[in-house]
């Protein structure tokens, strides 16, 4: 087993450390991630000062909704899966294929080095946000099962991804179909303001769509919106999700394999 999971490993610590090497981009991320929060905190000050409040949120517990959610976007905006369009484009994804090696999951470790510099970043970043912003700090219970979602929304984020770049093998660029969903995901997921508020129909609409499952379940786990009773729900629905998308992947992934089109030969 070991020597099963060893190459994946070095991938992850390899781009851990490339990802590091470009050691002003990552200070510069940190004070933009700095800045943000605190224009997130007069945004939503400002509009609670106009009652333009999500339902059973208070002022406090909305600026952690939203400062956890820009730290959360920092760690999901990375997309290891981006290596398939490259791959293809350069005409080495032929001899990539050959490898003892499985691509998926080298394109899912060098994704996870790369994420776990930037969820390094949170750390300070969340430090300066707890002097900048009031932010709620939940019971060990919450704060677990918040970090199982994230998880679970984390890999989900992954193969939604992995499916989009994997089409390239027949379209050979994805750009717009990965920003058109990007676009739809920042707005229907919950990461910028909070399902609850939207009523009735529309709010149960949203909820039922798989990218509820990448911000709002975590976040309304840890905001406390979803409560004990109704974690094992939640998860479960994320996990469906997960295992939908999985399957996806797998089908696009087997035939895309048999189905290899390099750009320019």
């Amino acid at each position: 087993m070991t020597a099963v999971v060893a190459p994946y490993w070095e991938f992850a610590k390899k781009a851990f450390a490339r990802e590091a090497t470009y050691r002003f981009e990552v200070f510069t991320n940190v004070g933009s991630l700095i800045l943000r929060v605190y224009l997130l905190r007069c945004l939503w000050t400002a509009l609670y000062a106009q009652n333009a409040a999500p339902m059973n949120l208070p002022l406090h517990a909305m600026i952690t909704y939203a400062t956890v959610a820009l730290l959360m976007s920092l760690v999901l905006e990375i997309d290891g899966t981006r290596l398939i369009q490259e791959k293809l484009r350069e005409g080495t994804i032929a001899t990539d294929l050959m490898k003892p090696i499985s691509l998926p999951l080298y394109f899912f470790s060098d994704g996870a080095g790369r994420t776990l510099l930037y969820a390094v970043l949170v750390i300070p970043t969340l430090l300066c946000a707890l002097l900048l912003v009031h932010i709620d700090v939940p019971p060990p219970a919450t704060l677990g099962t918040f970090a199982l979602s994230f998880l679970v929304a984390y890999c989900v984020n992954f193969v939604l991804n992995f499916c989009m770049n994997a089409i390239a093998f027949w379209t050979l660029e994805t750009f717009a179909l990965q920003l058109i969903v990007r676009w739809v995901s920042d707005l229907l997921s919950g990461q910028i303001v909070p399902l609850t508020l939207f009523p009735g129909l529309a709010g149960r609409l949203l909820f039922a769509l798989p990218f509820a499952a990448i911000y709002s379940t975590p976040l309304l786990i840890y905001v406390g919106i979803i409560h004990p009773s109704g974690w094992r729900n939640a998860l479960i629905v994320q996990c469906l999700w997960l295992a939908a998308f999985g399957l996806a992947a797998f089908g696009i992934w087997r035939a895309a394999a048999r189905r290899i089109v390099i750009q320019g030969g």
